[in-house]
């Protein structure tokens, strides 16, 4: 089954007119793969959903940061699942997750999941 994953919104500036342009990425989903919605909450702050997708190679975990959806891949960790995006990193092990702008000390967030899947 062939799924348009997001369309992403970039925004490019040319001299002094802003142009909006769409892209959409194809992802092949098998019986091995997955897209799956969980939504977590960090301490006071507002719930917010992530949706992971796991696509052969590709590992990904989309979200909104300041309002703007953000795409975070995949990467090496030692223990749980570590994906990035930019500065910042959204790290799950369980039912926990943090959350870390590198960029700004002391931004560090840990967040649980709200809606977790039942286990089997």
């Amino acid at each position: 089954m062939r799924i348009s994953i997001l369309a992403i919104t970039l925004l490019a500036t040319a001299s002094a007119a802003t142009a909006q342009t769409t892209l959409s990425i194809p992802l092949e989903i098998g019986a091995a793969d997955s897209v799956l919605s969980q939504t977590y909450s960090c301490g006071d702050a507002e719930a917010f959903a992530v949706q992971y997708v796991n696509s052969g190679a590709n590992a990904l975990a989309i979200m909104q940061i300041d309002g703007k959806d953000r795409i975070f891949v995949n990467v090496v960790s030692a223990s749980g699942a570590k994906y990035v995006s930019g500065a910042d990193v959204w790290w799950t092990k369980g039912d926990t997750a943090t959350r870390e702008n590198e960029m700004a000390e002391g931004s560090l967030q840990t967040c649980t999941v709200q809606d977790a899947p039942p286990s089997e």
